[in-house]
């Protein structure tokens, strides 16, 4: 602060430290919500489990994201994003010991516990990088955040079948739960920086109130997609659009190894070079859509592409070779999985200032719902016809349903507020 008393601006690189911090926080929450689809081969073979019960526990980790979002924001921002991500993924890791138990309620509980995190990244990261990132980088900025969910699946992807493979799907659980402690733990480091963003957060709120203000907030989220006309419309955009991406991740491992009969390990590493095509392809989309000046036009090319990825994976069977199936996921990982952070940007920059958090929540909430329903109803379908070509045909349609939702859209969110 001046002689003034006026703070001084901040230096032009004030948004890095911002976005390296939450692109951390949001990768090992993402790892979390990846741990049950790239061991569930092992762990339920073991258990003698259906391998597609694998879509339920993917169901019950979106379960509990949500259940932040719909009860906890209030008390996220009370007690500040940051913390509230330390806290978050420190149950998390703690949760991951319950999948010791050979039970498969156990196991949904421990999938909810370990959610939790992946609920409080996106609000919580899309108000702080909504303070401190400059206009002109928001797009790409976000995407970067974004970036951290499949690589959190890159790690999981690489990692988890190698122990597995090598130590069996307990060390496997051992070792994850371990490192997720310690990046939790590593975030003290930035203490700092998580004062002075989260006090940034108290001052701009209003204290949570009761029980009738706990219930309230997932109604006041939902009802801030209403201030303005495009929200519900890239809301439910988005929602469509995230049943492949939450199929792709929920089943691609159990189908690759139970349909196509791949050992864990290469599963694995397919499961992780599509997670690695995701990181660049949010990445890209996001300066792509910077520099074309246009989130919906992105958007628009993202779901055409998902959909015909969704469908050439209706077609594969044991003669595709390892490399076809590599290249397949690597194009599934740019569509399917690449959206998010355009989406989240346009869905902030569109919203008024004061709201953008509970904008965000709203949005996320949509898509949560679909991220639980689509592998809850995958695993139905599949359980009961035993045609994941099929399933994964339905998908594809209901992918390509996101696009009448984006079609008359103006192309920037400075337009859209004239």
């Amino acid at each position: 602060m001046n002689g003034a008393g006026i703070s001084p601006p901040p230096p032009p690189s004030a948004w890095i430290a911002p976005v390296v911090a939450i692109l951390v926080l949001q990768t090992m929450a993402a790892f979390l919500t990846r741990v049950m689809p790239t061991i569930a081969p092992a762990l339920f073979a073991e258990f003698g489990w259906k391998d597609s019960f694998v879509g339920y526990a993917v169901a019950a980790t979106t379960a509990g994201s949500m259940l932040v979002l719909l009860f906890g924001a209030e008390t996220v921002r009370r007690v500040g994003s940051i913390r509230s991500m330390q806290l978050t993924l420190g149950l998390g890791a703690l949760g991951m010991l319950l999948l010791l138990a050979p039970l498969p309620v156990v196991a949904m509980l421990a999938s909810a516990v370990m959610g939790l995190a992946h609920g409080v990244a996106t609000p919580a990261g899309s108000d702080i990088l909504q303070r401190f990132t400059p206009r002109r980088r928001r797009n790409l900025v976000f995407s970067i955040k974004q970036a951290g969910v499949p690589l959190g699946g890159v790690l999981a992807g690489a990692m988890l079948p190698f122990i597995v493979d090598h130590a069996g799907w307990r060390s496997a659980l051992a070792v994850a739960a371990g490192m997720v402690a310690c990046f939790a733990a590593s975030a003290f480091l930035l203490q700092g920086y998580s004062d002075r963003t989260d006090a940034g957060e108290e001052k701009r709120i209003r204290r949570p109130g009761r029980f009738a203000r706990l219930m309230a907030q997932p109604i006041d989220a939902l009802a801030s997609l209403s201030s303005e006309a495009s929200l519900w419309r890239l809301s439910m955009a988005g929602a469509l659009l995230a049943t492949a991406q939450s199929c792709w991740l929920a089943f691609s491992v159990a189908f690759l190894v139970s349909v196509i009969g791949l050992p864990l390990t290469v599963a694995g590493f397919v499961f992780a070079v599509m997670q690695a095509s995701g990181v660049v392809g949010r990445i890209l989309l996001g300066w792509i859509s910077d520099r074309v000046g246009s989130g919906i036009a992105i958007m628009q090319v993202a779901a055409l592409a998902s959909a015909v990825t969704m469908a050439l994976l209706a077609l594969v069977d044991r003669q595709w070779p390892v490399w076809a199936l590599t290249l397949l996921a690597a194009a599934g990982g740019l569509s399917a999985s690449s959206w998010n952070g355009v989406q989240i940007a346009e869905i902030a920059a569109r919203s008024p200032p004061p709201l953008v958090g509970l904008t965000a929540a709203g949005s996320t909430i949509l898509i949560f719902v679909s991220n639980i329903l689509a592998p809850a109803l995958f695993t139905l379908f599949v359980t009961f016809t035993g045609r994941y070509d099929l399933a994964f045909a339905i998908v594809a349609l209901v992918n390509l349903a996101s696009l009448p939702c984006l079609f008359g859209l103006s192309r920037s969110a400075e337009a859209a507020k004239i």
